[in-house]
């Protein structure tokens, strides 16, 4: 694992940002964070392998003592996304090697190349051979490659992130083998303004989650609810912001925003921007296919006079569109915000820190960001239809690999 890291940060940082962005249109800077991030798990899991703990409890029976100790489940099988198609596998990856467990990775369709990669570097790196190995397949074969997973004996684990309607599939067609599951499933983030807002703050935390990897990512704001008494300031301070946006080949200098994965993405954002405008909301900036471009660029988009009850408030967007609903009490914006029925991240921004705690423990998300834009902190939990996506990182990731075994000693 430390291996890997290393030559992950010294020698193919800039080798595998580039396949990144080549295969899914991230800006090269943003392609080289996320090499960072992934390899950062290897260096985490490095150091979790040497804490496998077990305990001693203690015994109703003075003559016993009764002990547990932690094993590897066994095969690993990870069906990863394509929006961050190397961190979502080294973060699924690394704590199985931890556990000592062996993996099979299903990459996304999209994005088959960044899981090579990883597969070469970890080859590299001293891994064993067959310890890792990477399924590709096209989109016409990817739930037949799934279903063989799900239903295979050999596999004890699966661990997906991707669309909720995928991973009620997966899950089912684990239920006969009874397998671990560790699912990641949807977004629909609320981003909360509150009336006593650092509002300049405020919006460059906005700009931070919706526009990363152009709002392709299932933590970025879906939706933007501020308070209507300070609407017109964060107006005022975000629209420039997302104006000045340069949208291009995530190769070019400059580029913030590179294009959308593929057609329906494409078709979908657009989509929602027409049936916003059909309801009668307002596109303040952006709105349309970028001209003069081939490919799926759309223009950073700010929506105004949305409401909850839109599209916006039932589904993901995925695409660089910013749609603005205002709210004029604290209890309003906490009714929207859990109205929906994934619970994966939210974000607030207030200077109160009772309206901090308050709002946060209301907020049925497993992720609240308070006056932060991009929040990801272990150990986290998942509510309402998220189900254990707490546990792809973080300190709990090593332990679903593992099995726990007990021992009941009897007069030694």
């Amino acid at each position: 694992l430390e291996n890997m890291f290393t030559l992950m940060t010294d020698d193919y940082k800039e080798d595998l940002a580039h396949i990144i962005t080549v295969e899914c249109g991230k800006p090269l800077a943003e392609s080289r964070g996320e090499v960072a991030y992934a390899a950062a798990f290897f260096k985490w899991f490095a150091e979790e392998g040497k804490r496998a703990y077990g305990r001693v409890i203690p015994s109703n029976v003075s003559s016993k003592r009764l002990m547990t100790i932690k094993q590897p489940v066994g095969v690993c099988a990870a069906v990863t996304p394509w929006n961050f198609p190397s961190a979502m596998i080294t973060r699924k990856l690394a704590p199985a090697l931890a556990a000592g467990c062996t993996m099979v990775v299903k990459p996304a369709e999209d994005t088959p190349l960044s899981a090579i990669a990883i597969a070469n570097v970890a080859e590299e790196a001293g891994l064993m051979p067959g310890v890792l190995q990477v399924v590709t397949s096209s989109r016409a074969n990817t739930p037949g490659v799934g279903k063989v997973l799900c239903e295979s004996e050999a596999v004890r684990k699966l661990s997906f992130t991707g669309s909720t309607l995928v991973g009620k599939r997966l899950a089912a067609d684990c239920a006969d083998t009874v397998k671990r599951l560790s699912l990641e499933l949807g977004g629909n983030a609320p981003f909360i303004v509150f009336e006593d807002a650092d509002i300049k703050a405020a919006a460059i935390g906005a700009l931070a989650s919706k526009f990363r990897n152009s709002g392709q990512t299932c933590v970025c704001a879906n939706r933007i609810l501020v308070h209507e008494s300070v609407l017109e300031e964060f107006l005022a301070e975000f629209m420039p912001l997302v104006t000045s946006l340069k949208v291009g080949h995530g190769l070019e200098e400059g580029v913030s925003q590179g294009p959308l994965i593929n057609q329906q993405g494409f078709e979908k954002a657009l989509a929602h921007i027409e049936q916003a405008v059909n309801s009668g909301a307002t596109v303040r900036t952006g709105g349309s296919r970028v001209s003069g471009r081939d490919g799926y660029f759309i223009e950073p988009t700010i929506i105004t006079h949305a409401t909850q009850s839109s599209v916006f408030g039932k589904e993901e967007t995925f695409g660089p569109v910013a749609p603005i609903i205002s709210f004029s009490e604290e209890d309003e914006a906490v009714a929207w915000a859990n109205d929906t029925t994934a619970g994966l991240a939210a974000y607030i921004y207030t200077r109160d820190v009772g309206r901090a705690f308050r709002v946060s423990e209301a907020l049925q998300y497993g992720m609240v960001g308070v006056n932060e834009g991009q929040s990801s902190p272990p150990p986290f939990s998942l509510l309402q239809r998220k189900s254990e996506s707490h546990k792809l990182s973080s300190p709990f990731a090593r332990e679903t690999r593992c099995e726990v075994s007990s021992f009941d000693l009897h007069s030694l």
